[in-house]
């Protein structure tokens, strides 16, 4: 998956360390990042050759994380002056970008940059937000507030029934392959009642002997994903949800539509079902 990037080492313990000319600069506009493509992949620029572009880069910019002792930082402004081979490219990039543990650097630092865009101002009294020197977390100086980083917890449902897998395709989306059921948890419940609930409002179905498998970053959505299987508990009839779910169908092992891929935890379940590889408690 995106965030398997071993032997590179990922460390994002908060610190304010001051950016040096050879630190990575990750900066952003909306849906963009700004990078160049190497022989090797994607790359980002370095503070040395964003220097000119804004004079205080080096004092205007927010300490992210590091990678194999690499610092990451976030640059909020540079003028727009050419820079050369450097271009803003659409995150989605990131899906399938090499070195992998770029384009997960390159994703994550975009989470982190949503977060501040955001977050500017005090959701209590309204003023100024500040960054606490100690933790990622900003402070209202006037009130106390405290803001962390914003996570959705979101369930990935494999439901299976003997040989089957249930298999579907959202609605009003871009994304057209197949996929499985998943949502978001709600306020009061745990996942295992986030999987009942999401696999009978999207496709009317029970399920029974519901096990943990994996979880993962996905920080194109600020969500954490907790894959689960689960087993059918009753009929197979499918009730589809239409505002969810363009179709949702069953498939056989060998008839399942999908190649492998690094990046999503939904694509890892689907082949360890289809590969008879299913981790058991």
């Amino acid at each position: 998956m995106i965030q398997d990037i071993q032997p590179h080492c990922y460390e994002n313990r908060y610190r304010r360390a001051a950016p040096d000319p050879d630190s990575v600069a990750l900066y952003y506009e909306e849906h963009a990042a700004l990078v160049k493509r190497t022989a090797e992949g994607i790359a980002f620029p370095r503070f040395r050759e964003l220097e000119r572009l804004n004079e205080g880069i080096y004092e205007d910019c927010i300490y992210l994380f590091s990678i194999d002792q690499e610092r990451y930082y976030l640059v909020n402004e540079i003028s727009r002056e050419p820079l050369s081979d450097f271009r803003m490219e659409n995150t989605e990039i990131f899906r399938q970008a090499d070195p992998q543990y770029r384009a997960f650097a390159g994703i994550t630092g975009y989470q982190l940059y949503i977060w501040y865009r955001d977050h500017k101002y005090c959701g209590r009294c309204g003023h100024l937000l500040e960054q606490d020197g100690k933790e990622r977390m900003l402070r209202c100086g006037e009130c106390g507030n405290m803001v962390y980083p914003k996570i959705c917890p979101a369930v990935i449902i494999g439901v299976t029934d003997g040989s089957r897998l249930l298999m579907s395709k959202y609605a009003g989306r871009s994304y057209k392959k197949y996929a499985l059921l998943a949502g978001f948890a709600e306020i009061g419940e745990t996942l295992e009642e986030t999987v009942k609930r999401e696999v009978m409002e999207e496709v009317g179905l029970k399920v029974k002997n519901i096990r943990y498998y994996k979880s993962q970053p996905w920080s194109f959505s600020d969500t954490l994903l907790m894959g689960f299987y689960c087993e059918l508990d009753g009929p197979d009839s499918i009730t589809l949800d239409r505002e969810e779910l363009a179709l949702a169908q069953w498939f056989e092992r060998d008839e399942i539509p999908v190649e492998p891929s690094r990046d999503s935890l939904t694509n890892e379940m689907i082949m360890k079902f289809k590969n008879y590889e299913m981790q058991e408690e």
